[in-house]
């Protein structure tokens, strides 16, 4: 069943207050949604990316489950709907769970939504879509707007293979040894930054990455888009003259196909790292993603590695 169309008229009784929305002056009846969860991708930025299937789902559903129903509010007041606005945020997730399992295993239908994009992007979520889905309830996704989808369609970087970073450490030392493993990684990279550390990042990033092409996307769909394209130095020069304010994405491109392989010293730092907390099977895993080294020679030297570290617990 698709939403009916019907005018809205000047008294507003043309159609039911609730399960509808409105588009270009109609308003619009929406079937009620399934039981289960919905997890509903909404705008980065420019509230007319919304799809028609998501604005159905969010005039069905029983409730809409968000980050910050301030914001959220945004975007059900201009189209009208007239939903039930929960929070559902990492700092309430604990007890807010229980509340929504509750409520599925009544029959309800709830939309999971973030304040931007598709939902366990970078945002909470993944719990709640486990104990769902382990609950026997349904997990229903809406694709739509995604940041990381558009940087990488806007980026002009290979996109064949990827990988998602999400945010970077704040502390330099942390980035710093995060984007030295990420450096290894045959794929382009893309991460999100804030603006008052994206001159940093870019910065560490010259100094690990510099020569490689890259992108930096500001404020993706909204009235003051930016990217610019350039190699990883050249972009960390010209940091000073960014635009700090708004949401940035960054798009690395991935290394050379002559890359070199990861020095003897630097995999022994990375195994000693891993081993630390890892079994040998993780530590080695570990280390053939990132290293670029045989298999037989990363396991043979975290066994030394392993038998080295256990004697050293082992002395007084």
């Amino acid at each position: 069943m698709r939403a009916i169309i019907s005018p809205i008229s000047p008294d507003g009784t043309s159609a039911p207050a609730s399960r509808t929305f409105a588009i270009a002056g109609h308003l619009m009846t929406a079937p009620k949604a399934v039981p289960g969860l919905h997890l509903v991708a909404t705008p980065i930025g420019n509230l007319g990316d919304i799809t028609l299937r998501a604005l159905e789902t969010l005039a069905g559903v029983d409730i809409i489950a968000c980050e910050d129903t301030r914001i959220t509010r945004r975007l059900t007041e201009r189209y009208s709907i007239a939903g039930t606005l929960k929070q559902y945020h990492e700092h309430n997730a604990e007890q807010a769970r229980p509340k929504i399992l509750e409520k599925l295993a009544q029959g309800a239908s709830i939309a999971l939504v973030s304040d931007a994009g598709t939902p366990l992007i970078s945002d909470p979520g993944f719990k709640l879509v486990r104990e769902v889905s382990a609950a026997g309830f349904s997990v229903i996704a809406l694709p739509g707007p995604s940041s990381v989808l558009a940087a990488l369609a806007v980026a002009a970087l290979p996109t064949n293979r990827f990988f998602f970073e999400g945010f970077l450490p704040s502390r330099q030392m942390a980035r710093r040894a995060r984007l030295t493993e990420l450096s290894r990684i045959d794929a382009t990279l893309v991460m999100f930054d804030s603006g008052n550390r994206v001159q940093d990042t870019l910065a560490d990033l010259a100094d690990i990455m510099g020569t490689r092409d890259a992108a930096i996307c500001r404020e993706l769909t909204k009235m003051h888009e930016e990217v610019r394209r350039a190699k990883v130095s050249e972009l960390a020069a010209v940091a000073g003259e960014l635009e700090t304010r708004g949401e940035f994405v960054l798009v690395i491109g991935p290394p050379e196909a002559d890359a070199q392989a990861m020095t003897e010293q630097d995999l022994d730092t990375m195994l000693r790292a891993s081993l630390r907390h890892d079994s040998v099977k993780d530590a080695v895993a570990h280390a053939l993603e990132l290293s670029g080294r045989p298999r037989r020679e990363i396991y043979a030297r975290a066994l030394e590695l392993a038998k080295e570290m256990k004697e050293g617990d082992g002395e007084d």
